[in-house]
């Protein structure tokens, strides 16, 4: 069994907007207040967190996370993996690196970064990282068995995990065909769904249904939201039977 924590599910910006004044920023509902996105994925021995936003300290502190084995990415967005320095106090308390898993491009964007973390020689203190490539193979942390799933995010290659009976996906547009059948038969699905306007880069609101309905999962949270979805009541009353969106500290067991 394993236990995932929603520790974030806004956009880039996170929500409330800077300087919004529209009913979601100003909302008193804390559902409508939304870190970046990032999940936590915990079994009985492993705890593994999905993207290290620039929100990640306060992720951690705010769900008690006190151990971590290993931090997967899903693309080199900074509002993905912005806070990857934060990872410091799990090295100190461990006395060892961070596992990291990542495709080519974002660790380049990795290295690019944090390049004080990949110095030959380097002061303490300093992030310790041992980088772990992910291309088309399965792949084991602890307990947990992630099977990467190529999605697009319009021209940039996005990686998506099923995850047992649960998959997670974010940051897309556009889902192949050969990966869609990695994804059925899921019996938890979490997918982007940005707002109900169109979108560059993004599912709609719509699209993301849409998507729903040809992979037939029975239960689907939609995640990574600007202040434009609406306010989570109203528009989660407005959805099917077995959607629903994501909120930051939800959990749920699969």
């Amino acid at each position: 069994m394993f236990d995932i924590t929603i520790l974030g599910s806004g956009t880039s910006t996170g929500v409330p907007l800077i300087g919004c004044d529209c009913p979601v920023c100003l909302s008193t509902d804390p559902k409508d207040n939304r870190l970046r996105t990032s999940i936590k994925i915990s079994s009985a021995t492993t705890t593994v967190v999905i993207d290290t936003t620039p929100d990640f300290r306060y992720q951690m502190l705010r769900t008690n996370t006190t151990v971590l084995d290993a931090v997967v990415f899903t693309h080199p967005h900074r509002d993905h993996y912005a806070g990857l320095d934060d990872i410091r106090p799990f090295n100190f308390f461990s006395n060892k690196a961070m596992h990291i898993y990542a495709n080519e491009i974002t660790q380049v964007a990795i290295k690019r970064d944090f390049y004080y973390a990949f110095e030959p020689s380097k002061d303490a203190g300093l992030p310790e990282m041992e980088l772990h490539t992910i291309d088309t193979a399965p792949f084991l942390i602890g307990d947990i068995p992630f099977i990467p799933i190529h999605v697009m995010h319009r021209e940039l290659p996005v990686l998506g995990f099923r995850i047992g009976d649960f998959t997670y996906i974010t940051d897309a547009n556009f889902i192949a065909p050969a990966e869609q059948e990695k994804i059925k038969g899921s019996k938890i699905l979490i997918l982007n769904a940005l707002r109900r306007e169109p979108h560059p880069t993004h599912f709609t609101v719509d699209q993301a249904l849409n998507m729903v309905e040809l992979l037939g999962v029975p239960q689907t949270y939609f995640t990574h939201f600007s202040h434009q979805i609406g306010l989570h009541k109203e528009v989660e009353s407005q959805l099917p039977k077995g959607v629903q969106l994501a909120y930051d500290g939800m959990t749920f067991s699969i």
